[in-house]
């Protein structure tokens, strides 16, 4: 049997690239997230205030759902945490 080798748990279990590579901007998006409201130090309904969301949805974030989230609302959120977002994109390597 013949193991493989990715880059990222989203390249194993994701069934394209283009879905592994959604999966994997929204979560480094969700982490970089809940490690700002976490330095906040505070309630998650305040947390939640501040960036323009429901508890019941920081409480989503917090958790790491991440099926409960689209690229375009975790960017608004990075926003609204203070972070600039920047894509980049690059050629695989052959």
């Amino acid at each position: 049997m013949k193991q493989r080798k990715y880059n990222s748990v989203w390249d194993a279990i994701e069934p394209s690239r283009a879905a592994a590579a959604n999966m994997k901007a929204r979560s480094e998006l969700m982490n970089a997230i809940r490690e700002a409201v976490e330095a906040w130090e505070l309630t998650q309904t305040a947390a939640a205030k501040r960036l323009g969301v429901t508890q019941p949805r920081m409480n989503d974030l917090l958790r790491g759902r991440i099926n409960k989230f689209s690229l375009d609302a975790l960017i608004n959120m990075a926003s609204q945490a203070g972070f600039g977002v920047r894509l980049e994109v690059v050629r695989p390597a052959a």
